[in-house]
This record gives C-alpha cells, structure tokens and sequence, in this order.
C-alpha cells in the first residue's frame, strides 16, 4: 500500500531542498510529486516552479510556469527573481509587463526585483511606471521597497526622486542610509554623502562597514585622503575593500609612498588577505615608484593565492605596466603572452608598456595589430597612443575621433592637447581647448604646460587666472607647468610670486616646484639668488635642482657656483663619469689646473670611462625586436 503525501509535505520538503540548496533532491522530491498525482495541483506545481527557479534551473521552472493554468503572483516572483539575480535585466522588464498584461497585481516581493533590473539597466522611464505601481498597490510604506527605489533613482542619474523618497519614508533602515549615500556617490555628490553619515548617527543608527567603506570613498574621490585614513581608523574590523579604497585611494592622487604603506600596514595586521584588486593598486603604485623588488614579490604572491588565469586577467595589465616602468621589456611580454588577449584592456596596458620603454614603433605596431584582429578601443587606447604620434599620425587619429563619438571624451581630448603642444602646434591645442564642453583640470594643466614650452609665458598666466574664475583650483602640476612657463619666459618677478603662492592653494611646494624656480632664477642670471633658495630647501636638492643650476653657471661663466653644483652632482651620481668631466673642465677653463687634474685622477682612479654618443638612428624598435616600423600602416588600419 502506498504511503500518502501530502501537498504540505511536499511544500516542506522543496523547502528544505532550497535552504540546502540541492537541486538533485529537488528533483527526487520532483518525482515523488508526480507519483502521487500532485502535479496538477496548483499549489504545489507553483511551490515546485518556484524551487527550480531559486536553484538555478529556469529551463525546469520555465516549463512548470507555463503548464499553470493561472500563474499567481508567487510563480512570477520566482522567474522575475531567477532573472534579476543573473543579470536578465531586459527579460526581467519584459516579463514584469507580460505579468501585468495578465492582470496579476505585483506586491512587495515583485518590487524590488524589477526595480533592481531598471537600475542596472539605468532605464529611469520604465522605473518611474513601477514607482506608480508602487503607489497604486500601496506598497510605498514598505521600506526595502522603498530602499530599492532610492536605490533604483540614484543608478538611473535622478538624485532628487532618490531623495524625495528617502524624506518620505516613515521609517528608515541602515540599508536606505547607505542606499542614498551610496546613490549620492554615485552621482559624484561626494559632499552631500559625507554628510550623510553624521544625520544618520543622530538618528540613532551607528553606520555598517558598508557606511564606512562608502564614505571613505566619498573623501578619496574628493582628495581628502587624511579624512579617509582616519575613517579607517574608526572601523571595528576593516575588510579588505576598506584597506583597498584607501589604498587606490592614495594611488590615484599620486601618493603613491603612501598607498604602499598603507598596504604594508594591512599586511602587518595580518587579518585581512589582499585579493587581485588590491594587488593591482599596490602595483599601480610601484609602477610610479620604480619600486621593482616590491613588484616581484606581489607578483609572487599573487601566482601563489590565486590560479594565474585569475591573477593575470585581474591584474596583468597593472603588473605588464610596472615591468615596462622598470625597463624590464622581457618580463612585459612575458606576462603580456598569459593575459586574455580577447579583452582591449590587455592590449591598452601592452601599447601603455611600449610606451613606457620607449618604443614608439612598437606601440603603433601594437594598436595596428589590435585593429587587424578587428578588436575594439576605447578613450584609453587613444589617450594612451597619442603621446608617440608625431603631428602626421595624430591629425589621422584627431580625425578618426572626430568620426566617433563614442571616443571624443575628455581624456582624449586632452591627449591631443599635449600633443599638438609637444609638435609645436599650440593655435591647434589652443583650439581643442576652446571648443570643449567640459574641461577637467587635467585640460587646463595641459593648455598652460603648452604655451608654457614654447616661451609663452604671459598667455600661460593669463590661461591661470581664467582658470581660478573658471572655478578650478590649481594642483601641484598646474604650478608646476605655471612655473616653467616663466623660467622659459624670462618672468622672474610673477614667478616669484606664484611660487610664495603655492600654501596658499592646500599645497606645500614640491622638489618640481623648486626645481623650476631655482631654473628660473639661474637662466636669468640671478645664480646667488637660485642658491640661496636651494640652501632653504627643506629636503635635500636632487639632481635636477643641481644640473640645471649647473647649466646656467657654464653659460654665465661662473666658476664658484658651477663648481658647488658639479661637486653636489659627483656626491648624488659618484659614478655618473659625465659629471668629473663638467667638473675638471670648469677647473681648466678657470685656469685650475691643478684641480683639474685632481679631478681627473679621482675618475680614473675609479675605472670611470666618459660614455660614447649613441646613434638612435634606426629607430629604437630594432634595438629589441628588429621589427620594421609600420606606422605608415595606420591610416590604412583605422
């Protein structure tokens, strides 16, 4: 005689499947259903619909759904759920308006599903329907209905709907805080999620790791990294995306000494493991730093926790791009060959690591070759070639872009700005510039650095004021580029003046910034001046500090000064040969003879040999591939 089972016993069992999630004993469960003569009745068709979808096997659930006669609001709530979760956005819409096409009413399960699928899909249109279904099924006191509207308004670009709602809700939880600072960030209101987080606290809810990693981006995206360190400091048990947003943090704005201390700072803890993110940031950081030993022993680790596929489709680009830094040309390719060749940013970082070593050729060669496996680029891939293009090359690129507007961004229209800067060009850079519609500050330090090399100091500074009413605030490279357009210009006096300027933007001059000056003075003969300056330097001078002050002691045949930077030069590069020869032949020229020779001896006593010139006439490609040069090539490709 067979044992009965019941339509609740099959519902319990299907829910013990979900919760262990085992579709194999679902479909056990599956069978003994159908051995019963349950699967015509609704319920439990539905319950098994249901199960199938929540394990991932539409296929089973899809054929389920539609054997119902009537499907309620729970079986679509199982496919509309089954298609957000994986990323059917578009099927996900369509099959909330075939539900409703059938008269079924949604309620507060169906909300936040379908909502979700129109924030991926930045589809604000169709999300403000289901904001009036909301409303007509009264749902809109439901809070993680409401949270996922927040959440819905802020990806789709409406910050002001997203609030609106945040103000109405009647009762509010940790996650409809962090959904409207994170809608806020979103939306590159950085100051409005900051200050967020102290209204909340008033209200009585302590913010979540979550909270505290958002806001913590919030301040890096603002530049305001000590804000974000001390954030950190205030997390119970950081995890490993509030160690990594700060360490990218620092990345990004270039201090990269900082970035690689917090990241030891992490690994000195010992709680949290860096994963293939965090690992590409700390060798975005070594790559700026030259800092090769710390690369190879990220690269070490990294092939040792993660399988190299994983590690070098995550972080191959960063590691490719450090090598190339480092003058390592072999080890680049070498990770260049393990990387998915399939995706445009393996080939970004290898025409980026050409560039780096300086082979110009190579890059060209690199892009032509992307363009002939009929790969895709994106702003990157141009921003990134530019810089090697002679004028030629970069009018073919400056037209290409000018036919597709998917690549005229800012980036790249910056890049075109230093490039026809650096070919002499600057009415055409000035062009560019003026016919953008929005400019960042990296457009602004790139026009300025333009007239500033090619002597036109006054239309750089006149470029620096309008810039501040603009609403800019210059950075430490825009002051840079303001200095240097003096010293090449001869404006010793506005110079000056922008220099004594510089604390007053947030900034503490840098070794560029004194480097410039110290030039300034000494081409304009004030060599006493350009050492008094470097005498109060609060850092010890480097070698640019030293040369250039050297260069403008040759010119003004001045014996004392030249010989205080050429000693200053032998004591940074003792083995720099070049250097003793500046040395010995300022001592001759001034009838030192004995020095001169003194100096001598001292090379020779060291084994050290003057270089030869060097011949780049062949093209720098043939010095590690013997490849042609194939630029010619790229009108044709593109």
């Amino acid at each position: 005689m067979r044992r009965s089972f019941s339509p609740l016993q099959a519902n319990n069992l299907l829910q013990l499947c979900r919760d262990s999630g085992s579709l194999a004993r679902c479909k056990q469960v599956h069978q003994r259903i159908v051995q019963h003569g349950l699967h015509a009745d609704q319920f439990v068709a539905t319950k098994l619909a249901q199960s199938y979808a929540d394990l991932d096997d539409l296929a089973s659930a899809e054929k389920l759904f539609h054997k119902l006669l009537r499907p309620n609001v729970f079986a679509w709530t199982a496919v509309l759920a089954y298609r957000s979760r994986n990323g059917m956005f578009g099927d996900c819409v369509g099959t909330y308006c075939e539900m409703k096409r059938r008269g079924v009413v949604p309620d507060d399960y169906v909300f936040p599903k379908i909502l979700r699928a129109c924030a991926q899909l930045g589809c604000s249109e169709v999300g403000a329907f289901v904001h009036k279904d909301v409303v007509a099924c009264a749902c809109e006191s439901n809070v993680q209905v409401c949270n996922s509207l927040i959440d819905m308004y802020g990806k789709c670009g409406d910050v002001e709907s997203a609030r609106r709602v945040f103000d109405e809700m009647g009762d509010r939880d940790l996650l409809s805080w962090n959904s409207m600072i994170s809608g806020y960030i979103w939306n590159g209101l950085h100051g409005l999620a900051v200050e967020l987080l102290p209204v909340m606290r008033l209200g009585g809810l302590d913010p979540d790791v979550v909270t505290w990693n958002m806001v913590m981006d919030a301040y890096c995206q603002m530049g305001l990294l000590g804000e974000a360190r001390n954030v950190l400091k205030q997390i119970e048990e950081p995890n490993i995306i509030s160690w990594t947003t700060l360490i990218s943090g620092y990345s990004k704005i270039g201090k990269h000494k900082t970035s690689l201390e917090v990241f030891q700072d992490m690994v000195n803890m010992g709680k949290v493991y860096p994963d293939t993110r965090t690992l590409s940031s700390v060798l975005t950081s070594c790559r700026h730093l030259g800092a090769l030993v710390i690369g190879k022993e990220i690269h070490a680790h990294g092939i040792k926790t993660e399988s190299r596929t994983s590690f070098y489709n995550s972080a191959g680009a960063a590691l490719l791009t450090m090598y190339a830094k480092c003058g390592k040309f072999q080890e680049a390719m070498s990770i260049f060959e393990q990387m998915d060749k399939s995706d445009f940013v393996t080939w970004n970082a290898m025409i980026l690591g050409f560039v780096d070593l300086g082979y110009g050729n190579s890059a060209i060669e690199c892009f032509i070759e992307m363009l002939n496996r009929g790969m895709a680029f994106d702003q990157i891939t141009i921003s990134t070639l530019l810089p090697v293009c002679d004028l030629t090359w970069g009018k073919q690129i400056h037209a290409y872009v000018q036919k597709n507007s998917s690549l005229s961004g800012v980036i790249v229209w910056n890049a075109l700005i230093h490039m026809y800067s650096k070919q002499g060009c600057i009415q055409s850079a000035l062009s560019i510039f003026s016919n953008m519609g929005t400019k960042d500050i990296i457009s602004w330090n790139s026009i300025i650095g333009g007239f500033g090399m090619h002597g036109h100091g006054e239309a750089a500074l006149q470029l620096l004021q309008e810039m501040k009413v603009s609403g800019f605030l210059p950075n430490s490279v825009t002051l840079t580029s303001a200095l240097s357009a003096c010293s090449h210009s001869g404006l010793v006096h506005e110079g000056l003046r922008i220099f004594n300027s510089i604390p007053s933007f947030g900034l503490t001059p840098t070794m560029e910034h004194f480097a410039c000056v110290v030039d300034m003075l000494a081409r304009a003969g004030q060599l006493e001046e350009a050492v008094e300056l470097i005498r109060k330097m609060p850092s010890l001078p480097d070698k640019r500090i030293w040369g250039a002050l050297l260069a403008a002691c040759q010119a003004y045949h001045n014996v004392d000064v030249a010989c205080l930077a050429a000693e200053a030069l032998i004591r940074l590069e003792p083995d720099h040969a070049g250097h003793y020869v500046t040395l010995a032949n300022i001592y001759a020229k001034a009838g030192r003879w004995d020095d001169a020779v003194r100096v001598r001896k001292v090379m020779e006593g060291q084994n050290l040999v003057k270089p030869f010139g060097y011949s780049w006439v062949g093209g720098e490609d043939q010095r590690h591939d013997g490849r042609s040069d194939r630029r010619s090539d790229l009108s044709y490709a593109l």
